[in-house]
């Protein structure tokens, strides 16, 4: 994959979204035609499921555009390896959702992360059951279905998006499909990239301590996290350390990192 020029990475406060609250949306990232193209070949090749990917030049496509591109390798860098990708289908009238889970079963990696790309072809409302997430949840790390038990938690997302919009997560992020109330079949691709590289200062880090940037952090607290909000906001303060390539910047807090010369 060739290295994109810099108007095309994401930006610091961007980044800082990502890393409090594990998803990055980004809306009508992909222009009509290419959606056009890709729903065409999801239509075409409904069966293809892992090997879509493979089957399907428009959505390889899709990730070669320069703002696509330069989103990924903000995440996992210039040379990152497939790990997956799956074309999901869900009929009209599928009533049926998914349990709360995490995609991640062992990760041994304490910051590093794989990027899980859903690309939404077609608009996909509330009603048609988009993934459910829980923001802030990717740094809670649960072992697939362990977390099956629970039904709506405080401060859950739908991803209702337009077509062209792809929402970047990280692969430990919460999640789960949702019912298709409507009377038309609901298409996402999903793409699972692995780095091959330090995730280290790769995107546009310009502006990466200001105060507006950082403040995205520091407010991070959700209700669920409850009792264990400030362990959370030390865990995003280290996690912003890594990715921004800077061991010596604390949003921590109390100043956490700092003062106990936490590393």
């Amino acid at each position: 994959m060739s290295k994109v020029e810099r108007q095309h990475l994401l930006t610091a406060s961007q980044m800082a979204h990502f890393v409090t609250y594990g998803y990055l949306q980004l809306d009508e990232l992909v222009p009509p035609e290419y959606n056009e193209a890709v729903l065409a070949d999801e239509k075409r090749i409904p069966d293809a499921g892992y090997h879509f990917w493979q089957r399907s030049e428009a959505v390889r496509a899709v990730f070669d555009l320069p703002q696509v591109k330069g989103t990924v390798q903000s995440f996992v860098g210039v040379d990152p390896a497939y790990d997956h990708s799956y074309l999901h289908i869900v009929g009209p009238r599928r009533l049926k959702a998914q349990e709360w889970h995490a995609d991640s079963v062992i990760d041994t990696r304490p910051f590093a992360f794989d990027i899980q790309a859903f690309y939404f072809t077609h608009d996909a409302p509330a009603e048609m059951g988009p993934t459910l997430i829980l923001p802030g949840s990717h740094l809670r790390r649960v072992n697939t279905g362990s977390i099956a038990r629970y039904k709506n938690i405080v401060g859950q997302r739908q991803l209702a998006a337009k077509a062209g919009t792809i929402v970047f997560m990280h692969q430990a992020i919460w999640h789960c499909a949702q019912p298709n109330h409507t009377d038309q079949t609901r298409y996402v691709f999903k793409l699972r990239l692995h780095p091959r590289q330090q995730q280290r200062n790769l995107f546009n880090t310009e502006g990466y301590q200001d105060p507006e940037v950082t403040s995205i952090i520091e407010r991070g607290y959700l209700p669920w996290q409850g009792n264990e909000a400030r362990l959370e906001h030390i865990m995003r303060a280290r996690f912003w350390r890594y990715v921004t390539g800077d061991d010596l910047v604390d949003v921590s807090f109390e100043k956490a990192l700092t003062r106990m010369v936490l590393g």
